[in-house]
Order: C-alpha cells, then sequence, then structure tokens
C-alpha cells in the first residue's frame, strides 16, 4: 500500500473511531455501519481523484458531490414529498428532512429514537467532518490540522450527552484514532526522505530492506515505535490525571449540601432555599443531572410545569414566601380559589406519576398545578394558599423531603381563553390588597415603565399581555445566566436599565411591575416540563429550574404568563389574543400502568395538539416511523425528474473525453493529410509530448517516436503519417499519392502512446487532454476579431475627426 493510500486509510478510520462518541446520543447504533460505508465511498472517491490526478478543489468536488448523491439515494422517500422534480425534492423533501431532524433534537432528550431526520444530521455530521479529515491529511498533508475537525466532532458529542457520551472508551477511541492517523502521516513523510539518519552502521539495515542507501527509510521503524510509545502515555495520562483532580459541587438546586447550604458538598444532597440563589447556580451547573422523571397522560406535555413554591410577599428585599398555617393533606384539594365552574368544565383532569432522584432532597413536593389530589408516602403538609405540601418535621433539625419518592399527582389541565380573561371581574378585594401589596422604596422607574409600556390598554390582560411581549419579544432584552441575581427593588430598576439576565429577573420585574398596575400578582418557582424519552417516560434536569410570574383573574384563579426568552420555553395560548384556544383531547393510559383513563374521544383526528403527536401521544404512531411508505414519498416522475440533472452532472467531466472524440472522427473522415497529422500531433500532445512547430515532420515523428517509447509497429506508423505530410507538400503536381491507410495509421499511434502510460496518466489524458486548450485560443481568438470588428466604426469615425480638425485654421480648433 502506498503511503498516500494509507494516510487516507487511517484518516478515514480516526474519523469513524471519533465517531464512537456520538453513539450514546440515540438508542441505536446501526447508523455507524452506514457511516462507515459512506466514510468509504467518500475516502474512496478522493483516492481515486488524486490518482488521476485531478486538482485539489476538483478533488473536493467530487467527493461532496457523491456524497451527496449517496445520502440522497439513502434518504429517498423518506421526506413528505410536495412536489415533483429536482427542485421539489432537493430543495424541498431533503431540506424538510433536516428540519425534521433539528425539530426531534430539540424534542428528545438522549438518547433519543433514531429518526430518519436524526439519522440525517448525524451521518452528514460524520460526512462533513470526513471530508475535512481527508482534505487536511491527504490532500493537503497536514495531519496534525486534521485534530480540529475530530476535536469538534467529539466535543459536540460530549456536549449535547451532557458527559454522558464523553466517557473513557469513546475518548481513547478517538485519541487512538488520531494517533495512528499522524504515525501514518509520519511513516509516509519518512518514506521521502531517503536514507535518514541514525541508520546502522555498515549499511547492513539497507542490506536486509533490499533498497540500499536510495530507496525507502532504513530506519524508520524506530521513530515510528517512538512516536506509539509517546502517543500511548500521552493518551495514558490524560486519562490517569482526572480520576486524581478533585471535583467541582453545583449549585444549590443542583449542587450538595444540606438544606441550609451547609455540609461538605460531597456526597450530600440537593435542596433549595433561596430561589435566587438556587436558581442561577441551577442554570448555570455544568453538572446537569436529572432530578425528577415522570409520565404523565396529559396531551399537552408543554403545559406540564412543576411548580415548587410560590413566592407572594415582596418586602422591599426579596421576595419570599409568606408564613401560613399548614394543615393535614386533604384526599381530595379544595378547588383553587377564583376558579369558576365554567372554566373547570372545559378543563381535564390528568394523572402524573412522578419518582424524584436518591439526590435530590427538596422539601417542598414539585407538582402540577393546580393539583386536585396527591397520593405519596411520608408526612406532609398541606399549604392551602400555595397550594403547595411542604415535609413535616420527623426530629430534630429533620424534615420529610421529597428525596427518592414515588408519587402520584392528579391535577387540573385548565384552557382559559382570552375571552374569558377579558370579561374577567374585578377580583376579591381581599385578594388584591394582599397581592398588590409593594414597598415604600419601590423605584418610581418601576411603576413609569409599567404605565409606558401598557398605554391604551383596556383591561387587566391587555396590560398582563402587553408587559409579558414588553420582556418576551418588543423591549430588547436579553437572557444572561450570568448576571448577578441581586436582591432589593434596586434591582428590579437595575435590571429595567441593563436589560440582560435570567428568568428570576423576568418574573420578579413582570410580578412587580403588574402589582403597580393593580394586578395581583406573585411568582412561581419550579421546573419547565423537561425532555420527553423515546420509551415515553419525561427527564427534567436542573437546568429546567425556572421562575415565572402568576397574575390573578376572578374566574380563572392563578394563571401562568412567561415573560422569558429563553428557549425551551412555552408560552401560554390564552396569552395570544388571536391564537385559538386548543381543542381537548383524550388523555392516554399511562406506560407505567395498564389501567384504562377516561376516553373523551375527539370527534377529528386533529383533535390532537400538534406537539402531543410529534411526542407519539393520542394513539399516533411512533414518531416519523414509515415516513416514506404509502403516498408520502416521491413519484416516479419525480425521480425521474431529479435523476436527469444529477446524471447530466455527472458527465460534465466525460464533456473534454467527448469534444476529442467527435474533433477526431471529423478530422480523420475528411481524408485530408493535414488533418491526419494534426490529430496526430494533438493525440501526442494529450499524453504529454508538446508539439514543437519548429521541427521538420521528419524530425517531428522521430521526437514522438523517442518520447512515446512506441514499438516498431507504431513507429512505422507515425513515420508513414510524416511521409505522407512530406509528399503533400513538396511532391511535383501530379504525382500521385495514397492516403488510405492515414486513419488506421493514426489510431494505431494513438493506442500505442496511451498503453505506454500507467492508469492515472491515461485517464488524465482521457479525461482532461492537453490538446482541449486549442477551444480557449480558438474563443480568444474569436472575442479578438468581434472587438476589432466592433473597434472598426470608432476607429474610422475617430480618424474622420482628427483629419477634419486637421483642416480647421488653428483658432477655429476645440
Amino acid at each position: 500500500m502506498s503511503g498516500r493510500a494509507r494516510v487516507t486509510l487511517f484518516a478515514m478510520l480516526a474519523t469513524l473511531l471519533t465517531s464512537w462518541s456520538l453513539a450514546s446520543l440515540v438508542d441505536s447504533s446501526g447508523w455507524l455501519l452506514q457511516a462507515a460505508a459512506l466514510l468509504a465511498v467518500q475516502s474512496g472517491v478522493g483516492a481515486g481523484a488524486r490518482q488521476v490526478p485531478l486538482g485539489r478543489t476538483l478533488t473536493v468536488a467530487a467527493q461532496v458531490l457523491v456524497s451527496l448523491l449517496v445520502l440522497v439515494f439513502l434518504f429517498a422517500g423518506k421526506g413528505e414529498s410536495t412536489g415533483t422534480g429536482p427542485v421539489a425534492y432537493l430543495v424541498t423533501d431533503f431540506g424538510a428532512l433536516f428540519q425534521r431532524g433539528v425539530q426531534d433534537v430539540g424534542e428528545f432528550a438522549t438518547p433519543a429514537p433514531l429518526t430518519d431526520g436524526i439519522r440525517l444530521l448525524l451521518l452528514t455530521g460524520v460526512l462533513l467532518i470526513g471530508l475535512l479529515v481527508d482534505l487536511l491529511a491527504v490532500t493537503l498533508r497536514t495531519a496534525a490540522a486534521a485534530g480540529l475537525p475530530l476535536l469538534a466532532l467529539y466535543s459536540v458529542a460530549a456536549g449535547l450527552s451532557g458527559g454522558a457520551g464523553a466517557s473513557a472508551v469513546s475518548f481513547v477511541l478517538a485519541g487512538c484514532g488520531y494517533l495512528l492517523l499522524l504515525l501514518a502521516e509520519g511513516r509516509d513523510r519518512l518514506a521521502q526522505w531517503g536514507r535518514v539518519f541514525g541508520a546502522a552502521p555498515g549499511g547492513r539495515a539497507a542490506e536486509a530492506s533490499g533498497y540500499g542507501g536510495l530507496g525507502a527509510p532504513t530506519q524508520a521503524v524506530a521513530p515510528v515505535r517512538t512516536g506509539r510509545r509517546i502517543g500511548a502515555v500521552a493518551l495514558g495520562i490524560a486519562l490517569a490525571v482526572p480520576t486524581v483532580l478533585p471535583s467541582l459541587s453545583g449549585g444549590l438546586l443542583g449542587a450538595q449540601g444540606d438544606a441550609e447550604g451547609g455540609g461538605t458538598g460531597i456526597g450530600g444532597t440537593i435542596s433549595a432555599v433561596n430561589p435566587l440563589v438556587s436558581l442561577q447556580s441551577s442554570l448555570n451547573t455544568q453538572d446537569n443531572r436529572v432530578v425528577l422523571k415522570y409520565r404523565t397522560d396529559s396531551p399537552q406535555l408543554g403545559e406540564q410545569y412543576l411548580r415548587i413554591l410560590a413566592l407572594d410577599e415582596f418586602n422591599g428585599v426579596k421576595w419570599e414566601a409568606s408564613g401560613r398555617a399548614l394543615s393535614d393533606v386533604p384526599e381530595r384539594l379544595p378547588t383553587p380559589p377564583g376558579l369558576s365552574e365554567q372554566v373547570r368544565a372545559t378543563g381535564t383532569e390528568v394523572r402524573t406519576s412522578i419518582s424524584a432522584a436518591d439526590t435530590y432532597a427538596q422539601r417542598y413536593l414539585p407538582m402540577p398545578y393546580p393539583a386536585t389530589s396527591v397520593d405519596i408516602p411520608g408526612k406532609w403538609r398541606f399549604e392551602p394558599a400555595g397550594r403547595t405540601l411542604v415535609g413535616d418535621q420527623l426530629g430534630k433539625d429533620r424534615f420529610q423531603n421529597v428525596q427518592g419518592a414515588m408519587y402520584t399527582v392528579r391535577s387540573l389541565l385548565l384552557r382559559p381563553t382570552a375571552v374569558e380573561l377579558q370579561a374577567a371581574p374585578q377580583p376579591d378585594p381581599a385578594i388584591k390588597a394582599e397581592y398588590t401589596k409593594l414597598p415604600d422604596n419601590l423605584p418610581p422607574v418601576v411603576a413609569d415603565t409599567a404605565r409606558q409600556v401598557t398605554r391604551g390598554a383596556k383591561d387587566d390582560y391587555a396590560r398582563a399581555v402587553k408587559l409579558q411581549d414588553y420582556f418576551a419579544e418588543d423591549g430588547g432584552f436579553r437572557y444572561d445566566t450570568k448576571v448577578a441575581s441581586g436582591t432589593g427593588p434596586q434591582a428590579i430598576a437595575r435590571f429595567l436599565a441593563d436589560k440582560e439576565g435570567f428568568c428570576i429577573h423576568f418574573a420578579f420585574s413582570m410580578a412587580a411591575m403588574s402589582r403597580t398596575l393593580g394586578i395581583p400578582a406573585r411568582v412561581a418557582v419550579g421546573f419547565t416540563p423537561g425532555e420527553k424519552q423515546s420509551d415515553g417516560s419525561v427527564n427534567v434536569s436542573m437546568r429546567d429550574a425556572h421562575a415565572w410570574p402568576e397574575l390573578y383573574f376572578e374566574g380563572v384563579g392563578w394563571t401562568r404568563f412567561e415573560p422569558t426568552p429563553r428557549q425551551g420555553i412555552t408560552v401560554p395560548d390564552y396569552s395570544r389574543p388571536e391564537a385559538p384556544a386548543p381543542q381537548p383531547s383524550a388523555p392516554t393510559a399511562l406506560p407505567s400502568t395498564g389501567a384504562a383513563q377516561p376516553s373523551a374521544a375527539p370527534s377529528k383526528a386533529d383533535a390532537c395538539p400538534p406537539e402531543a403527536k410529534k411526542l407519539g401521544e393520542c394513539g399516533a404512531s411512533a414518531p416519523h416511523q414509515d415516513a416514506g411508505s404509502g403516498g408520502g414519498g416521491p413519484s416516479l416522475t419525480a425521480v425521474l425528474g431529479w435523476t436527469l440533472p444529477i446524471l447530466a452532472l455527472l458527465a460534465l467531466p466525460l464533456l473534454p473525453l467527448l469534444w476529442r472524440k467527435r474533433v477526431r472522427d471529423g478530422r480523420l473522415a475528411a481524408g485530408g493529410v493535414l488533418e491526419a497529422w494534426q490529430e496526430l500531433g494533438d493525440a501526442a500532445w494529450d499524453v504529454g509530448i508538446a508539439p514543437d512547430g519548429a521541427l521538420s515532420p521528419r524530425r517531428a515523428a522521430g521526437r514522438v517516436v523517442v518520447l512515446g517509447r512506441l514499438e516498431l509497429d507504431a513507429a512505422d506508423a507515425v513515420h508513414r503519417v510524416a511521409g505522407a505530410v512530406e509528399r503533400a507538400l513538396y511532391a511535383p503536381p501530379g504525382a500521385e499519392v495514397s492516403y488510405e491507410t492515414l486513419a488506421a495509421d493514426v489510431l494505431l499511434v494513438r493506442g500505442a502512446l496511451l498503453g505506454s502510460l500507467s492508469r492515472g496518466s491515461r485517464l488524465r489524458a482521457l479525461l482532461l487532454p492537453r490538446s482541449a486548450v486549442r477551444l480557449r485560443w480558438a474563443a480568444a481568438a474569436r472575442w479578438a476579431a468581434l472587438t476589432a470588428r466592433a473597434a472598426a466604426p470608432l476607429a474610422k469615425a475617430a480618424g474622420v475627426l482628427t483629419r477634419t480638425r486637421a483642416r480647421l485654421p488653428l483658432r477655429n480648433r476645440g
């Protein structure tokens, strides 16, 4: 195997080994075999293009084109066809499959199901990295730089998996692949040096190798062994050092400490006391561990927020939960305050089974709002105003917490409409008085900004929507978890001025501004819905920690709004006046139980929300399975429509070959001596024997025989054609000259010239003939003639003007 072929092979192997780090992102590793096959095709095309040889740009272009075609045929029929022809497929269908893959990545948590869209993204990414590695290591001969795209691939895998994909095995495979690539390239470079330093005295190694002092390196094996040892030591150090370094702890919601923030920070539990500190720590933590898992029959997963507690008192220093009396947990929780029977009748009761991690020791119980019943072991107490469950005291400094608990919550999925919120009557005076309290030291800018933002709004609902849109869309605010949370009323004024912060800032500010407008408001702390898993469960991690404002509307009760411009946040439908209320859908049975659930079957198939269909709820099939079956794939007309342009594109490299054949046939069919001589000269030119117009036909024929290494028959044919040229040019008039064998002689010479070349040089002569430069010459000559013809009238007019001026007297010239 040649040196460059070896580097090509190890470049492909390095990419494939690094791609193993992506295996943990999906629940099936079958795509790795497809990736290996596609990488082999791509590398083979590159190796073949370099053998021709093609230029670097053409080599990369050929690899890109073939890779794209293979992907197109591999995923043909997987998308939903919306048109016919190549544009409809390549742009609409293929692009839609990419978009669907991006949506799947955002929808599913790792390990995600291997949908067609995700598989397309994985294969495309691996092929792109493989192309960059091949370009750097083989085409540009800089294998060291090829480590950058490999590092990017490994880093993406480690980042998306939250560290789960960055295992020691994945690291070792990626490192070994890169090391083998470096060694292969080093061996190739050594092979080009000839005799290297450090050779054995007396040439013993040279004699053993059979090359002496002129061939391949005699001591290449020593540097290669040294490189292997260095690489093995480096990999060992990279694996051993992290095991002896101290680990870092996370934040309070994800940090390890006791309920008061104490403890050793190692092997402890997770708790939340101050939401300002705990939320920011959780959102910035590098250890994004799962704290809750649940299954639900809710048809709208985006509304499945897990609420921990409500902060309803702003005392001028911080928001906190006011001290209220606790009671025993009733079997059926009371009706939420302010909720009318009309709104409750349009909602759905859903069931959620939740399990907490062993490291999650929150004293407040996370559950959907508003809960109607809770089934949980242990000693818990109920706080009616905030509708939260709090762990009871078990002993001195010991409280019941949710650590490792498994519990079931039934809750209401309410669907209030914008009309109902607009028509809400004035709230109960006691509620308004309590939940519109503000500290005396609140900066005036808070109330002034609230009035300015809500100018023109006619009711509390319109004011609430304007405040939400001001923070989320119109006000130019930026989401940043690194901003200091701050305390006191000045923190809100500073946030309104700097316009950057995280969910705490947005929730606290909107709640405070709502209170200045007379709208009862408080802040809820908990978790966003989390990430759907391939088995139907949902994972809630520390980075799902969130805070949001709740505003009170009579007849609806406490209502969630979302001012935080954060990815993954679901803005409620009722906060958009133009958005129609979603239709109710029958809840499905929990995957963990076989109990039948109420089945209020929808009258139409599209009653199931799109998000629920996407997640496989409402009895829909698994996402994206059999997407290309039935009428979803492209028709025969569409396949033919994009196949023909692709074939035409593939035929582009054959155009010089076809042009030469056409010219050759025309010349030989003409039967002229000079045409045959010109064709023989171009045939020699194509194989590298450039024409020399200063030579006579006889000397030019001898030059072709020598440089072309022609055998006896071909040499005689060259001389016969040259003799025919001399007779045609110099024979006396009336002499009989026979030219019957000229065409056969030219073809014989052409075949002998091509036969003397190597395979790569022969392909170069056929596909990229050097004599094709005549096309450029002819085009340049025609362009020159055309410009000269166009310039002739202007030159003539200029001459007439010059002669006219010459005849005028000097005083009349201007």
